[in-house]
């Protein structure tokens, strides 16, 4: 087959969306030798990516970024002259126009759960309505990345369960644990990361959460006497004042550390420098930092919501509300006052990563593929 895959998210960085396809398109490259791949990027990963094998592989600028007109029209007409025999959309931003067989990956549903500041406005809640469930209803085939997600899909979209194939994400190697402290100091001396912390990364959008991640930090601060830091990275977001609106209002000025955009070489230091991994979202699809801290060998505390109990599995994680600061701090506390447990907590993340792998990924979508023919 002549397939196509939506490359125009594709990034190296360990980031969502981007770590997916870049990660579905350098392992189906390497177990398929049979089928010919179209790839469609913006610019500048079009620059960047390397064809590594010419006459199984081809790029295509596509030029069209994401909710815009040129995606409907101008990527729309890309398409059509590819020929291709099917398309992979591997984000629900597909041209409504097109109707030749595809399949599509929807990572989650946050947009109809949390539309957020974004999407105040009705025509944007509008247009993802009505892409999202186009897209659903033409593929030949939806790909959910968790059981969670699935559910979302058949409970809001009204898709049947049958037409939905669940696939799993996995975890790049660069994730690991290192056992060289010299090298962690020497990171977080340079990064002024001086006291022990408890670690997020993330963007800050409002089903993240972080306004109870903060008012939680203040209850162990003060409650349960931690003497040590909590690190948000990830890019300051104007649309979200309240995350350091409530590090203001709870006093936590210095206790907090942003780090922002952390390059991706730095991350694994800083999952490993970390004490505790904190994942407090309301809603996930998938939830793949947890996993990224489990290879790191850092204990997880997660919330018990969307896919998070699915991804991290029962007695992997420490699970609590998300929407009770209380039981927040507590459930860290217990972790940070037990040492048996931090360690149980560390063998047992190693362990559940077996269920989890890139590759793995990419060959259940590749059997997906052949069976559309």
């Amino acid at each position: 087959m002549k397939i196509g895959i939506d490359a125009r998210l594709y990034s190296s960085a360990f980031t969502g969306i981007g770590r997916y396809v870049y990660e579905l398109i350098d392992h189906l490259i390497k177990i398929d030798r049979h089928n010919h791949y179209v790839l469609f990027f913006n610019q500048p990963e079009f620059e960047k990516f390397h064809v590594p094998r010419l006459g199984l592989v081809e790029k295509i600028l596509a030029d069209a970024p994401h909710y815009s007109f040129a995606e409907q029209w101008r990527f729309c007409n890309i398409l059509r002259r590819a020929k291709l025999d099917l398309m992979h959309f591997t984000h629900f931003n597909a041209p409504f126009f097109y109707r030749k067989p595809s399949i599509v990956t929807i990572h989650d549903l946050t947009l109809s759960l949390y539309p957020g500041e974004k999407m105040k406005q009705w025509w944007h809640r509008f247009g993802y309505q009505l892409t999202i469930r186009s897209i659903v209803r033409r593929s030949k085939r939806v790909i959910a990345v968790s059981e969670h997600t699935k559910r979302d899909i058949v409970r809001m979209l009204h898709v049947d369960p049958e037409k939905i194939s669940v696939i799993h994400e996995g975890v790049n190697p660069r994730f690991h644990q290192i056992t060289d402290r010299h090298i962690i100091d020497e990171f977080l001396q340079k990064s002024g990361l001086t006291k022990p912390y408890i670690l997020y990364t993330g963007v800050w959008r409002s089903h993240k959460n972080l306004v109870n991640l903060i008012k939680a930090f203040a209850i162990l601060k003060h409650a349960h006497h931690f003497d040590g830091w909590l690190v948000i990275t990830g890019k300051e977001d104007p649309w979200y004042p309240e995350v350091k609106q409530t590090v203001q209002s709870e006093g936590l000025e210095g206790e907090v550390r942003f780090t922002g955009l952390i390059p991706d070489e730095d991350l694994v230091l800083l999952y490993n420098g970390a004490l505790i991994y904190v994942l407090p979202s309301f809603y996930e699809g998938f939830g793949l930092p947890a996993l990224e801290a489990f290879a790191c060998g850092i204990p997880v505390c997660a919330a018990r919501s969307s896919s998070l109990p699915e991804v991290c599995g029962e007695g992997n994680a420490v699970f609590f509300d998300p929407h009770k600061p209380a039981d927040i701090a507590s459930k860290i506390a217990s972790v940070l006052s037990d040492p048996t447990q931090m360690e149980n907590l560390r063998r047992k993340g190693f362990a559940r990563l077996k269920d989890f792998s890139w590759e793995k990924m990419a060959r259940e979508t590749l059997e997906v593929y052949n069976k559309i023919q």
